[in-house]
């Protein structure tokens, strides 16, 4: 993509957002949650349609109106974009994105629940916020890894704010009995048609210390981007579930998906084997996941 060409879909972004950021607004303000959970739908399919992201969708997802905490990794600043183009939803992030370019603003649109992570006493008050949430009857998304990665190595998921799945059942006013677990993975797998590589990755994956300025003109300037969100096998959170045990075994079930992903090897319609898969995974260390026949978590 050509700078002017580049430049000429950013203002036709910009316009669509500008006449859209008020009516969302006043939706978020006045209550209107069907209007409200619409909205950034729109955005970011536009988005994505300008800048050649191509998305393909896989696996068990929720049911329309069915709460859930999604457990998902996280490799780039796109992550929030392509998830949330599929479904109305929210996230958990920290509190310092609040207050960043292009990002920021992204995950204000979706009423993100922000964490300071520097004050005591901060996942209690977030877990009860998500689990409001959830008791609601909303999709909330945690990347559980808790920073980006390069899209190859998973990290271990932290169970802390897992607890949130608790909270919903003690609120008790949606009558939920449990609460799905829904593990999730987001694998990049091609640039302009072609098998992703390594080296092509930091294009594509934005972690570590890289600058953001830079990463956004890498991605302006390669070609389209394939990218898979598969949807693992659904873990049931009850009152008596371990939330580390459960924590464990989405975490291999997301790391089960990558790989098969990676791999180019299909994952549609074989969500029990897999989920066998994850249970005999969880508990032990990670690994490479673009890696065949490495031992993973």
């Amino acid at each position: 993509m050509t700078r002017i060409v580049f430049i000429a879909r950013l203002v036709v972004y910009a316009l669509f957002f500008a006449a859209i950021v008020g009516p969302h607004v006043l939706s978020l303000r006045y209550g209107r949650g069907r209007l409200a959970g619409r909205l950034p739908m729109l955005l970011h399919r536009l988005f994505l349609w300008l800048f050649s992201v191509r998305v393909t969708q896989s696996g068990t997802p929720p049911e329309v109106g069915e709460p859930a905490l999604v457990l998902s990794n996280h490799v780039s600043w796109l992550d929030i974009v392509v998830l949330g183009s599929l479904r109305p939803l929210s996230f958990v992030a920290k509190s310092e994105i609040a207050g960043w370019p292009v990002i920021g603003t992204f995950a204000r649109l979706q009423r993100t629940v922000f964490i300071d992570r520097a004050r005591r006493g901060a996942t209690a008050t977030v877990n009860s916020m998500i689990g409001e949430r959830l008791s609601a009857g909303e999709l909330v998304v945690l990347f559980a890894e808790g920073t980006t990665g390069d899209g190859l190595r998973l990290l271990p998921f932290r169970s802390s704010l897992v607890g949130a799945a608790r909270e919903a059942l003690a609120e008790g006013t949606g009558g939920l009995a449990r609460i799905r677990l829904q593990p999730l993975a987001l694998a990049y797998t091609g640039r302009a048609g072609l098998p992703l590589t390594r080296i092509e990755r930091p294009e594509v994956a934005w972690y570590g210390d890289m600058e953001l300025a830079p990463h956004l003109d890498l991605f302006a300037r390669r070609g389209p981007i394939d990218l898979q969100v598969v949807w693992g096998a659904p873990i049931a959170f009850e009152p008596g579930t371990d939330r580390k045990a459960a924590t464990a075994q989405a975490e291999a079930a997301v790391r089960q998906s990558l790989r098969h992903a990676i791999a180019g090897r299909p994952t549609a319609g074989n969500g029990a084997r897999m989920a066998e898969a994850a249970e005999r995974e969880s508990g032990r260390e990670g690994a490479d996941v673009s890696a065949p026949g490495v031992a993973a978590v």
